[in-house]
This record gives structure tokens, C-alpha cells and sequence, in this order.
């Protein structure tokens, strides 16, 4: 248990590490995914490119909601957005950051899948396997002379070569090195434009709205670690709560045996050893409750967390301008600041 609880720890305090190994995994998971499947096209002219639209696009959105599901900070944005106000208002960029934060990584699954499919090839050829131009690749002769419907369902079945029979028309292997060469030709320019448009946004987008980056990047580790001490606190308090009801508990058990409730030699060893009083970690425990000492005042408390927060005003008596200390006296004394790696 102690290693499982130390892996534990460790992943905690490297959320984004772990975060961004858990994108690699299902990228490559995806890869492997599409590698296994069995991709059958029903080469009939009405159901090729549903077939292809979906197998295209349904995998990637299924991937992407699945990113977002495994990232723990999605809790913490919908908490953020449907908040009530109280005493401090909602920073629209600062919950784009948290989204924008949670999408680049949810979003590199769905893209490997996409790629994977274009530079593939069959997803494509599927879809588009009756605009093939006749006229150019085949026997442009005789392809006026048959009726539309025909064409069609001719040219719907290139990407079944145990069904095609149209090689009197247009030789299967011609159709499908053509739409292949253009798949793979969109694929290495989606890979492209995606691989640009991450650069930008990572790297770029940070220089020219500099000052706006750094306030959303703050304010969205600040609510990260107040809600991560709040659990801590939530958390302390409960333990301590219930280490006095369980104290409480046995006391009064011990008490009714002294007082001869119970029977035998146990009524007669309980009385023998004395009366108890309560330790010192009693009174620790106590402590640590804030007053806060039944369910009812704990139920409002937990309510009213939204609305009664502080506003993100310290109290000080004088204000801070530029870089330095606006007041004529000495600064105020430090103090000591925890540090808390934030998840997002």
C-alpha cells in the first residue's frame, strides 16, 4: 500500500506530466485502434460516404469527450462557470484558459485518428470512389452511353475488388491509387496545418497578448489551489470530527461499564483499571474543528462556499503601486507561503 501511495502522491504532484503521458497513451491507442479495425465499405452509392462521414468523424468525438472525461479539471471548470456570484465575479478569459488548457490536450487523440484515416486511405476511398473521373482514367467512350444510376453503382464498388465488375470500364487498381494519392496527399497537409496552427497557439499567441496570458494563467492556478486546500480542509476537519465522535462513542461505552451496565469479568476488568480522562489528542482534535461541531452548521457552511467566499482583497492598508510599496514606513513583515504545483 505504501507504494501505491507514494505512485499516487507523485502523480499528484506531476498532474501535468501525467496529464500529458495520458494523451500520449491514447494517441497511440488510437492509432492502434484504427490498425484493428475491420473497415468494411458497402460499396452501394447511398451509404459510402455516410459510412465514411461517420467512421471519420464519430471515433475522433468519442476520443475527444473521453480526453476531457480523464481530465480531473473539468469539475473544477464546470464548478467555476455555474457558480453563483456572491462576492466575486467570473473572469470569462480565465475560464477560456481552463477550457483551452483542457482541449489541447484532449484534442490530440481525434487528430492522430484523423491523420491516421487520410494518410490510410480507405476512409476516402470509400467516400469518394463514384466522383472518379471516368472520362480521364478509363474508357471515356463508354461511359456516355450508360445511365446515371448505372455509373454509379459501377463506380460505387472499386473498393470491393471481389464484387467489382466494371474493369471494362475503369481498371479498379487506376481508381484506387488515384483517390489514395489524394488522401494521402490531405492527411500530410492536415498533419501540417495542425502541427502550425499548436506551434502558434503554444508558443506564438504568449508573445503578442503577453499581459492577458499571464493574468488568465493566474487566476486560473489560484482557483485550482483554493479548491485544492479547500478539500485539504474539508478533509482535516472531517478526520477530526470523526475521531471525536469515535472518542465520544467509547467513552460512554467505557462509562456505562464502570457505572455496572455490563456483565461478568469484563464489567469487573473496566472498573479495575480506573477512570479515563481525555488526552491531550483529544483536545487537538477539537481544535481542529473551528467550532464547527455539528452536521447542521456544516451543511450551511458548505452551502453558503460560493456566495461568502472573500473578495480577492487582502485587506491592506495601503495600496501597492508599480513594483514598489506605496507607503512612507516599513513593509510588512513576510510570511510564510506554501506552494502548491497546480493541475492545469
Amino acid at each position: 500500500m505504501d507504494k501505491f501511495r507514494m505512485i499516487f502522491q507523485f502523480l499528484q504532484s506531476n498532474q501535468e506530466s501525467f496529464m500529458n503521458g495520458v494523451c500520449g497513451i491514447m494517441a497511440l491507442a488510437s492509432a492502434q485502434m484504427y490498425s484493428a479495425f475491420d473497415f468494411n465499405c458497402p460499396c452501394l452509392p447511398g451509404y459510402n460516404a455516410a459510412y465514411s462521414a461517420g467512421i471519420l468523424l464519430a471515433p475522433p468525438l468519442v476520443l475527444f469527450l473521453l480526453g476531457l472525461v480523464m481530465n480531473n479539471n473539468v469539475s473544477m471548470l464546470a464548478e467555476e462557470w455555474k457558480r453563483p456570484l456572491g462576492r466575486r465575479a467570473k473572469d470569462p478569459a480565465v475560464l477560456r484558459y481552463m477550457f483551452c488548457s483542457m482541449a489541447q490536450r484532449a484534442l490530440i487523440a481525434p487528430v492522430v485518428w484523423v491523420a491516421v484515416t487520410l494518410l490510410d486511405g480507405k476512409c476516402f476511398l470509400c467516400a469518394f470512389c463514384t466522383a472518379v473521373p471516368v472520362a480521364a482514367l478509363g474508357n471515356g467512350s463508354l461511359a456516355p452511353g450508360l445511365p446515371a444510376p448505372e455509373l454509379a453503382r459501377l463506380l460505387a464498388r472499386v473498393p470491393c475488388p471481389e464484387i467489382y465488375d466494371g474493369d471494362w470500364l475503369l481498371a479498379r487498381e487506376v481508381a484506387v491509387r488515384y483517390l489514395r494519392c489524394i488522401s494521402q496527399a490531405l492527411g500530410w497537409s492536415f498533419v501540417l496545418l495542425t502541427t502550425l496552427l499548436a506551434f502558434v497557439v503554444r508558443s506564438v499567441r504568449p508573445c503578442f497578448t503577453q499581459a492577458a496570458f499571464l493574468k488568465s494563467k493566474y487566476w486560473s492556478h489560484y482557483i485550482d489551489i483554493e479548491r485544492k486546500l479547500f478539500d485539504e480542509t474539508c478533509t482535516e476537519h472531517a478526520k477530526a470530527f470523526a475521531k471525536v465522535c469515535i472518542q465520544q462513542f467509547f467513552e460512554a461505552v467505557s462509562h456505562d461499564l464502570e457505572l455496572g451496565h455490563a456483565h461478568g469479568a469484563l464489567a469487573t476488568a473496566t472498573a479495575a483499571s480506573g477512570p479515563h480522562s481525555p488526552t491531550d489528542g483529544a483536545g487537538e482534535e477539537k481544535d481542529k474543528l473551528r467550532g464547527i461541531t455539528d452536521q447542521g452548521t456544516m451543511n450551511r457552511l458548505l452551502t453558503s462556499w460560493h456566495e461568502c467566499r472573500p473578495p480577492l482583497h487582502l485587506g491592506q492598508e495601503e495600496p501597492l503601486l508599480g513594483n514598489g510599496w506605496a507607503g512612507g514606513g516599513s513593509r510588512a513583515p513576510r510570511r510564510e507561503v506554501a506552494t502548491y504545483l497546480s493541475r492545469v
